[in-house]
């Protein structure tokens, strides 16, 4: 297996039928690289919901092979699933708004939330979060992050530029918070109580849940009937919207908070990440690696 995702590069060669890109474009892949193309969600161009997508590595393409993500040093993709990295945004900074980026974009455009002046909550203060962060500030929202204690309320704050801090084991705080926010952009990735951050909403208020998580969540149904309230979900996001959180962010002048390391440094990232210890994304230069010479150095156990 060959991993990575957020793959930002040039384009070295297309083929006779490709007439999106040219050599020497500077270009991103996300987090797919096919799908069915015939399915509902295909038709209404919202493909990363295709029952058949296509990984951009560890699975297998078209084709019979294996896809190859972007530690590999070139990727043969379909013009349909690539983006145009547009003029004024770095490739370093491109690359976490490729999943990170569109993935709290996409739910914000789809449940009709972009409007200024909304009320809007962020739980988890990572990748996807601080994104998050950035993005619902950039449409003009009062954001409040939430989170379980309070040792991040200084970057969410001086940082990131939220406007509130709730500290979700704050009973009192929690309390008086109560029926305030329009949405809550939920990403998360481990098992938590829904029933603190549903109080949290006014009504027709929507819970969006971003994180991965293998086991069932459980509220009491009043929680959302007394408010007409939803809990919803939301999977990265298409090409299109990648395409326009791109284009987003560079009109609002946005970007992501991260740390470029060789491929000699993956291994000690990969602890850090266990760790919780990066602000907030590692972008791997393999281009600027030389990938050999790491390999020979690597440990041999």
């Amino acid at each position: 297996m060959v991993p990575g995702h957020e793959v930002v590069g040039e384009v070295v060669e297309v083929g006779p039928e490709v007439s999106k890109y040219g050599v020497g474009d500077v270009v991103g892949v996300g987090v797919i690289v096919g799908c069915c193309r015939e399915c509902s969600p295909c038709k209404a161009n919202v493909e990363q919901y295709c029952n058949k997508k296509i990984w951009s590595y560890n699975d297998v393409y078209t084709d019979g092979r294996p896809t190859q993500g972007g530690f590999a040093s070139t990727m043969v993709v379909d013009q349909k699933f690539v983006v145009k990295i547009p003029a004024g945004l770095a490739p370093e900074q491109a690359a976490p708004l490729l999943c990170a980026g569109v993935t709290v974009y996409s739910p914000l455009k789809a449940f009709g939330l972009t409007a200024p002046g909304l009320r809007g909550g962020i739980v988890g203060l990572g990748g996807v979060g601080h994104m998050g962060v950035k993005v619902a500030k950039a449409m003009g929202h009062h954001v409040t992050v939430i989170s379980s204690s309070s040792k991040k309320r200084a970057e969410a704050m001086d940082h990131l530029g939220a406007d509130a801090y709730l500290v979700s084991t704050d009973a009192a705080a929690m309390a008086a918070a109560a029926d305030s926010l329009d949405y809550i952009i939920d990403t998360v990735p481990v098992h938590h109580p829904l029933e603190p951050y549903l109080s949290l909403l006014r009504l027709d208020g929507k819970h969006v849940l971003l994180g991965v998580i293998g086991e069932p969540l459980s509220f009491v149904s009043p929680m959302v009937m007394l408010g007409r309230k939803a809990i919803t979900g939301s999977f990265i996001g298409s090409i299109d919207e990648t395409a326009e959180v791109l284009q987003f962010c560079v009109d609002k002048g946005l970007t992501s908070q991260i740390e470029v390391v060789k491929m000699g440094y993956v291994n000690e990232a990969l602890e850090r990440l266990e760790r919780n210890d990066v602000r907030y994304r590692f972008v791997v230069d393999v281009a600027g690696s030389n990938v050999e010479e790491d390999a020979a150095d690597a440990p041999s156990n």
